[in-house]
């Protein structure tokens, strides 16, 4: 059966330095994201007890320094790839979607 063109694969063209950086980007993003769940996690489980209430203290508020850094991480990672996008001139790469890490 002939191949229609809705089956036809889309193929982009992505340079080597920015795929890399965005891949750096989200590698981080994740961790940091999996340390905020931690932090917050292990502070809730402190509040069970009362001796330990202050040190889940801790907890929440450096689960809260690294909410901070989410959209620090997104914002860096944004000039980055501007500089790399200009630099080398024209990119073949999709724009950035709300949803990226």
């Amino acid at each position: 059966m002939p191949e229609s063109g809705s089956e036809r694969s889309l193929v982009l063209r992505v340079g080597h330095d920015e795929l890399l950086v965005r891949r750096r980007y989200e590698a981080l993003s994740i961790v940091n994201d999996t340390l905020i769940a931690l932090w917050f996690i292990a502070g809730s489980v402190m509040f069970f007890s009362e001796s330990w209430t202050t040190a889940g203290t801790w907890c929440f508020l450096i689960g809260s320094v690294e909410l901070l850094a989410r959209p620090l991480i997104r914002l860096t990672r944004l000039v980055h790839v501007r500089r790399i996008r200009s630099g080398g001139g024209p990119s073949t790469a999709p724009p950035e979607a709300s949803p990226d890490f």
